[in-house]
C-alpha cells in the first residue's frame, strides 16, 4: 500500500457540525485535516445514491478528484421503527420541500408530528457510514450504528440535527446532553471513525 505520510486529509463535507464532529474524532493522529472551505474548494455533491455507503462514497470520490487529497466523507441517518425506518437516507432533508430546506429545529418538530398517536417507546437508531478515497482510485468503507429512542421533547445544547431528541436509555441522556467524550465513545459516527482511524494508520 502506498505510504501517503505528510499528504493532508480532506474532510469532505460543507457541514460544520460534522467538521467538528470528525475534527473532534480524529485528534491525536497524527495527520494534518483540512476543509474544504480552507483549501478554496467549494464542491457540493448530490446525494442521490439509494444507500448510506452509495452517499458517502459518492462525497469522498468527488471531494478527492477536486482536491488531490485523500479524502475522508460520511452519510448519516436515524431511522425510527414506528415509522419503517424513517426519514433514514433522507435524515438532512426530511420535511422539506422543494426550495424550502427546514432547519435542524424545523425537522426535529416535523420528525415528532409524524409520530404523533404512535405507541412509545419511539425506538430507533443511527447510522453512519465512512467513506476515505485515494486519489489513486482506492476506496475504503467503515459503518457504526448507535440504538436509542426517539422522544417527545428536546433535552440538550450540544451536538446537531436529531440529537436532542435522540435518547440513549442506558445513560438516561439525549446525544445533545453527552459530553464530547462520551459522544466521542458512543455515536454512531464515533463508531464508524474508530474502524476507520486503522485503515488511516495503514494509509499514512
Amino acid at each position: 500500500m502506498t505510504n501517503l505520510k505528510g499528504s493532508p486529509l480532506l474532510i469532505a463535507t460543507n457541514n460544520q457540525g460534522k467538521v467538528k464532529e470528525l475534527q473532534e474524532l480524529l485528534q491525536g493522529m497524527d495527520l494534518e485535516l483540512v476543509t474544504p472551505s480552507q483549501i478554496g474548494l467549494d464542491l457540493d455533491v448530490l446525494e442521490d445514491g439509494l444507500t448510506y455507503a452509495e452517499n458517502a462514497t459518492k462525497k469522498a470520490i468527488a471531494f478527492a478528484k477536486a482536491s488531490s487529497l485523500i479524502s475522508i466523507a460520511d452519510d448519516s441517518g436515524l431511522e425510527v421503527d414506528a415509522l419503517n425506518g424513517e426519514p433514514g437516507l433522507y435524515s438532512a432533508r426530511y420535511g422539506s420541500t422543494d426550495g424550502n430546506k427546514l432547519s435542524d429545529t424545523g425537522r426535529r418538530t416535523y420528525l415528532l408530528s409524524q409520530l404523533q398517536g404512535k405507541p412509545q417507546p419511539w425506538t430507533a437508531h443511527f447510522h453512519a457510514t465512512i467513506a476515505i478515497a485515494i486519489p489513486n482510485g482506492a476506496l475504503h468503507l467503515t459503518e457504526g450504528i448507535c440504538p436509542g429512542e426517539v422522544i417527545p421533547t428536546e433535552r440538550g445544547t450540544g451536538g446537531f440535527g436529531y440529537d436532542p431528541i435522540f435518547l440513549l436509555p442506558e445513560l438516561g441522556k439525549t446525544m445533545a446532553e453527552l459530553t464530547m467524550d462520551e459522544k466521542n465513545r458512543l455515536s454512531h459516527r464515533a463508531r464508524a471513525v474508530i474502524k476507520a482511524k486503522d485503515i488511516l494508520k495503514s494509509l499514512y
